[in-house]
């Protein structure tokens, strides 16, 4: 016997609700409820015995018992998805690549496609959006490699992707996408929160039990985020966000999670007429186009993941016009900007509550690191004064509220990046510099104090 009820899930967050409401009182959003159908089993016979990915049954053992191995990895060629990935391909992993509509997720997928086969790999791209001649017509845009080793199916029935992939037995699937897929035995619509969930729950089954690595791409909503429930991002190994403006031609790809490598590391791309192009200096591009004896600009040696990046802080301070100053952020947290010039006020004399504030992060990257805020006080601080600041100097150093410079972590790493641009002279904070091996050709120069780093970079 069967029991069969409906409830009402929220498409954005997933919240369950055995009723009809206009606004979810989870993530807070108007209209995203959708009628399901729920059946479930009852009487003794519905529970299942618990298995492990292999099939047999799972029993308790010691963990010194438990025989942990490295896996193996495909190294592809390119560089930039082997480091943001942890450094390869992990077979049997499930890996999820969300990105706004037109960034380039399906292009990069196609030319990874192409690399696996190439390295020997047998590869099944399912595409549930487009046809199998739109896929090669991108294939002979792209110049992939025609082989034996590239399968292309154009299907959204998940029984039938299983059939396929039981015939074929291959070694990387790529699912494009995972809301266009349709488990038959979720009673929704496509693209609804359980029929996501439904299908992810089946890849991961996939990839766990076969050994077999799959990639799927998701859709993201409005504000940025994987559409569909947050569950989605916990039953993957791997999260990745593609980010840029489709408008111009940098992309960047991101980890937010990983369980086989270190998060937060950062591949940067180049859209190009044949495809993505790995960017293997991304500091040049970033300060390509700075303009020399510009007031308002400071260069912070970020850390994006284990790579170091210059990046160029633009700040500009006019008279606010209305009672309530303004502030404006793009790349960095506007709260921060908030925080920072409550500390030039309080701590070096700059009157900046009536003046508003914008503040960028040149070139379309995020930074998010307290190691910036050195830059964005110096950045703020030369377009108050209206003096530029050394355009071949730059800042790294975190800021406390009673105006001193903290210490921040891969120093040497940033040092390096520096002296290899060709800047001269990096300040950095005083007790940074215990044990560090300076390169030759830059100076370094400690500061304890926001008004001491001020004085270096903005002499009146």
């Amino acid at each position: 016997m069967s029991k069969t009820k409906t409830q009402f899930v929220c498409s954005n967050c997933g919240y369950i609700s055995p009723t009809y409401l206009g606004r979810c009182p989870n993530c807070g959003e108007w209209n995203t409820f959708t009628e399901e159908t729920v059946t479930k089993d009852s009487g003794t016979n519905a529970k299942s015995t618990r298995v492990s990915l292999t099939g047999s049954r799972v029993e308790p053992q010691l963990i010194n018992e438990v025989d942990a191995q490295d896996a193996p990895r495909y190294q592809i060629q390119s560089a930039e998805l082997n480091r943001v990935l942890g450094g390869g391909i992990v077979p049997g992993s499930l890996v999820l690549i969300g990105g706004d509509p037109g960034i380039g997720k399906s292009t990069l997928l196609l030319q990874v496609s192409g690399q696996l086969a190439t390295l020997g790999k047998r590869v099944l791209y399912v595409t549930g959006e487009e046809s199998a001649d739109q896929v090669k017509m991108r294939a002979d845009r792209l110049q992939i490699a025609v082989n034996d080793r590239l399968y292309v199916f154009p299907e959204t029935d998940m029984t039938a992707v299983r059939d396929a992939i039981a015939n074929l037995k291959p070694d990387v699937v790529i699912v494009d996408s995972v809301q266009t897929m349709q488990e038959g035995d979720v009673d929704s619509a496509i693209g609804s929160v359980s029929q996501v969930r439904g299908v992810t729950t089946d890849l991961m089954n996939i990839a766990k039990t076969n050994n077999i690595t799959v990639f799927i791409v998701g859709h993201v909503t409005k504000g940025g985020a994987i559409a569909g429930p947050k569950t989605l991002e916990h039953m993957v190994d791997t999260v990745l966000y593609f980010e840029g403006d489709k408008h111009h031609s940098y992309r960047l790809l991101r980890a937010v999670k990983n369980r086989f490598g270190s998060t937060n590391e950062l591949g940067i791309f180049e859209m190009a007429d044949g495809g993505l192009q790995e960017v293997q200096n991304p500091s040049e591009i970033f300060l390509e186009e700075r303009l020399k004896n510009a007031t308002g600009s400071a260069i912070v040696v970020a850390m994006e993941g284990t790579r170091p990046i210059l990046v160029e802080l633009q700040a500009l301070i006019t008279p606010s016009v209305f009672g309530n100053a303004q502030r404006t952020a793009t790349g960095v947290d506007r709260n921060r900007i908030s925080l920072i010039m409550a500390v030039l006020e309080k701590r070096a004399g700059l009157m900046l509550q009536n003046q508003d504030a914008y503040v960028k992060a040149a070139g379309g990257v995020k930074l998010n690191e307290p190691a910036i805020d050195l830059a964005m006080a110096v950045s703020i601080a030369s377009s108050y004064e209206n003096i530029s600041t050394n355009p071949r100097e730059c800042y790294v150093g975190e800021l406390g509220l009673t105006g001193e410079v903290r210490r921040v972590d891969r120093m040497e790493q940033r040092i390096r990046e520096a002296a290899k641009l060709g800047f001269d002279r990096i300040v950095v904070p005083q007790h940074s510099l215990e044990g560090l091996d300076v390169p030759d050709g830059i100076e370094v120069i400690g500061v304890t104090t926001l008004k001491e780093a001020l004085k270096l970079a903005i002499p009146k």
